[in-house]
């Protein structure tokens, strides 16, 4: 056990190495697409041209073409059929389609559950052949395709009988391989179950309350154990928040009595050991006499008419959570001048509203350098906002709104204060400090076989916003392990992952994933040019819902497929429906990799799908579990078997598909989707995101596909799709975004009305960016990536890499 990660990161550099992006080591940003001149690997062909596959005057890639909508009819057929039929269909002639007068093809786009669902949209679109080539005479297009198709059939016959006869001639001349990883798959998958998972929970829980040292080092010695070879120990400090030595409380001057933050007053003994959690971590300290201003869920709109109607400089805020990311709406209220925030649930939004809760205002990793140390005392400045924050519960604002009956009943009253009522004046006192500490993190590492210095990193936590019987952490904890159990039974006999697999335990997630930031910002050079995905278990089963995935548009494909495979009934009763993928910002210590990387993550939760879009982000606020939950939630551990299962097959697949299960055209249908509706599109926009998705759809088409196949498999050609396919995403990263979204714009803050986020905030607050300066964002995001996937298909073409 070492302490040293960055040595192991940057060793193993394999023969053949591929640098498609560019590390930008300050801003963790690289453009892929305008550093294709540096790749390391580089046509030689001489008097080759740099014009696309549809720019080529070559009679046998017309062919080609005109078969790109036989291939995908294939590829709709369903496996095992064995339904190949040579015929000849005349085809309705199809015209050549100019750049300039492209218009995009935005029809609503819905979830596909398959690769298959991709291709069939491609084949509704009349012009999608017209966009990759001209047209040809209709009777050359049916005699060459016909005589194509029956002389390639002739000879694939004759190929198979002479390999059947040599076969047939001398048995032990042909060595028939066995699809090992499909069986180790299997194998792997059924190792795994409720009752191992149970056991592993119980012996978690027994040590919610030792130190954050101790947890590392039982978790440090049972990986290994089970036999990861190389598991360290990393150290971090960093600037923590705690509740203060009084309670934070809320007075009411009109009759002059104090209440604690779940509504007891302070004259009253409580018994609650979750009322000193009730803070939010890293609010500025001190107190405010003010009014209360009720502007319910805070967003542009709210704002603007609570502004018009009252002075909001120095008064305190009354903000339902949920809709939109915290951090961004308490900078909005920092903006137009508030002085302080009261947070709270809606019981109409969600039945805990009643309870006290917590919430960091930390946006990722340490807030603070170590030199601020020897200052960082209760009274020095360790905010990181200028408003005093704090949550309380649904039966406090009631009483500050002078509204007892709402929030209940059925249909359920939102909360909002009478238009008749005056607003109340109180006196917030905030009662936070804060000091440096070490905060620790597990990494155990499974060597890859072929592609040693590619990562596939797999993540939950070992901390939790509550101690003792209430930590939540150990159910994360007991599925990674278990499945790090399943698989290193299979290292023992003799298998090992095409890549390398990094599993990781992170401490300080509950304070701002401080531990992923920190780790992840040591090692950014490395993991920027050699992670290829992170799986999250950092929540796996909140309630007894459906079984959800939030995914990058690279991996919801791979999410959809393995959650179909692997899904239960509903809990409720009933069929399930289809599978449930999102792109949407969640909180965790994936967001670093998402956020700051453009990693592909994906995590698999069973959880309450929220009914309407107020109920978003509510997983931002840390709520105390109640103990007979946790009893009831899952008793058999079903639940937790099934994300084990789902979460293990997603790494497998990870970490030794040749080609990683990345799919261009989902980021394409997704860019347009969010484009569709958006007020803010314009025809250059639109023709930038058309372009797009005609060069994915080639490339997924006649690139991927041929890479798929054993036979015209090429390891370092492999590799090169590899890793353009690792960089897409890296082409939407975008510098300094607004407090609270991602730096990765593909993530968006609501399933419903998907937009790009930065868009939406530019035509909402101009003081932020103005729409010009956003659009240009956008567009430079998403020309990025068009010239990174048109830049893969230069670099494969060549008559052995592209199907003629």
């Amino acid at each position: 056990m070492t302490n040293s990660p960055v040595s192991h990161l940057t060793g193993g550099e394999s023969e053949g190495e591929s640098v498609l992006a560019m590390v930008d080591t300050q801003g963790f940003h690289s453009n892929p697409a305008l550093q294709v001149t540096d790749m390391a690997y580089r046509k030689v062909r001489a008097g080759h041209g740099s014009h696309r596959v549809r720019d080529l005057e070559n009679e046998e890639l017309h062919t080609a073409s005109l078969e790109l909508e036989w291939d995908m009819e294939k590829e709709l057929e369903e496996p095992g059929l064995d339904r190949f039929q040579l015929e000849c269909m005349e085809h309705q002639p199809v015209s050549s389609s100019s750049g300039g007068g492209m218009d995009p093809d935005l029809e609503p786009i819905q979830p596909s559950v398959s690769p298959h669902g991709r291709f069939e949209r491609l084949q509704e679109d009349p012009n999608y052949v017209s966009r990759f080539s001209r047209s040809v005479p209709k009777g050359q297009r049916r005699n060459g395709t016909c005589l194509a198709k029956y002389l390639l059939a002739g000879v694939g016959v004759f190929a198979l009988g002479l390999l059947i006869g040599r076969y047939a001639f001398s048995k032990e001349q042909v060595k028939v391989e066995p699809s090992a990883d499909t069986d180790v798959l299997e194998k792997i998958v059924q190792g795994i179950t409720a009752e191992k998972i149970q056991a592993l929970q119980r012996d978690f829980d027994s040590l919610s309350d030792l130190t954050e040292e101790s947890k590392v080092r039982y978790i440090a010695q049972r990986w290994e154990e089970l036999g990861l070879k190389d598991v360290q120990v990393t150290n971090h400090t960093a600037l923590l928040s705690y509740p203060g030595p009084a309670l934070s409380t809320i007075t009411d001057l009109s009759s002059n009595q104090c209440y604690l933050p779940s509504g007891v007053r302070c004259d009253q003994p409580f018994t609650s050991t979750t009322e000193p959690f009730a803070f939010a971590a890293y609010s500025a300290v001190g107190n405010l006499v003010a009014e209360v201003v009720d502007i319910q869920y805070g967003n542009p709109g709210d704002l603007r008419r609570v502004q018009a109607s009252a002075n909001v400089t120095n008064k305190i805020a009354l903000l339902k959570l949920g809709q939109s990311p915290l951090l961004y709406k308490l900078s909005l209220l920092a903006e137009v001048g508030f002085g302080g925030c009261l947070l709270y649930v809606d019981p109409c939004d969600a039945p805990f509203g009643n309870k006290t809760f917590g919430v960091t205002l930390n946006p990722g990793g340490n807030p603070f350098f170590r030199e601020d140390a020897s200052t960082a005392g209760r009274d020095s400045r360790h905010n990181l906002t200028s408003l005093l924050v704090q949550p309380i519960s649904a039966s406090l604002v009631k009483m500050l709104l002078s509204a007892p009956a709402m929030g209940q009943g059925r249909p359920c009253v939102p909360m909002a204060m009478p238009s008749a009522s005056a607003r109340k004046l109180i006196n917030l006192t905030i009662e936070n400090q804060a000091s440096f500490k070490t905060v620790h993190n597990v990494i155990g590492y499974l060597k890859g076989k072929t592609n040693p210095d590619r990562y596939v990193l797999v993540g939950s936590r070992h901390g939790s916003w509550y101690k003792g019987a209430l930590a939540d952490w150990g159910k994360g904890s007991a599925v990674m392990t278990q499945i790090i159990a399943s698989i290193t039974a299979q290292t023992r006999a003799g298998w090992q992952p095409d890549r390398t697999i990094v599993f990781c335990s992170w401490g300080g997630t509950s304070l701002g994933n401080i531990g992923s930031f920190e780790w992840g910002k040591e090692n950014a050079v490395v993991l920027q040019s050699r992670a290829v995905a992170y799986v999250s278990l950092h929540n796996p089963v909140r309630a007894s819902g459906s079984l959800q995935a939030i995914a990058s548009p690279s991996l919801q494909q791979l999410a959809a497929e393995t959650q179909k495979r692997h899904s239960m009934s509903c809990s409720r009763g009933g069929g399930c429906p289809g599978p449930n993928v999102s792109s949407l910002q969640t909180p965790g210590d994936s967001s670093f990799f998402s956020s700051q990387l453009a990693v592909p993550t994906v995590e698999f939760t069973y959880s309450e799908f929220p009914k309407t879009e107020r109920a978003f982000f509510l997983t931002e606020a840390f709520f105390p579990p109640e103990s007979l939950l946790r009893e009831t939630l899952d008793p058999a551990f079903k639940l937790h078997e099934t994300i084990a299962k789902i979460t293990a097959e997603a790494i497998l697949r990870l970490a030794t598909d040749p080609v990683l299960p990345f799919y261009p055209l989902d980021i394409a249908l997704d860019v347009q989707n969010k484009l569709k509706d958006d007020p803010l599109s314009r025809p250059d926009l639109l023709n930038v995101a058309a372009s797009l998705r005609d060069n994915s759809a080639f490339f997924q088409s006649e690139v991927m596909r041929p890479a798929n196949d054993p036979k015209e498999r090429d390891p370092a050609h492999v590799r090169m799709l590899n890793d353009v396919l690792r960089d897409l995403e890296k082409s939407f990263l975008i510098p300094n975004p607004p407090l609270g979204f991602y730096r990765n714009i593909l993530y968006c803050l609501s399933r419903q009305t998907p937009r790009f986020s930065i868009l939406k905030d530019a035509l909402e607050v101009p003081w932020h960016s103005s729409i010009n300066q956003s659009l240009t964002l956008v567009t430079s995001a998403i020309s990025s990536a068009d010239k990174l996937v048109e830049s893969g298909l230069n670099l494969f073409e060549n008559e052995n890499d592209i199907p003629q």
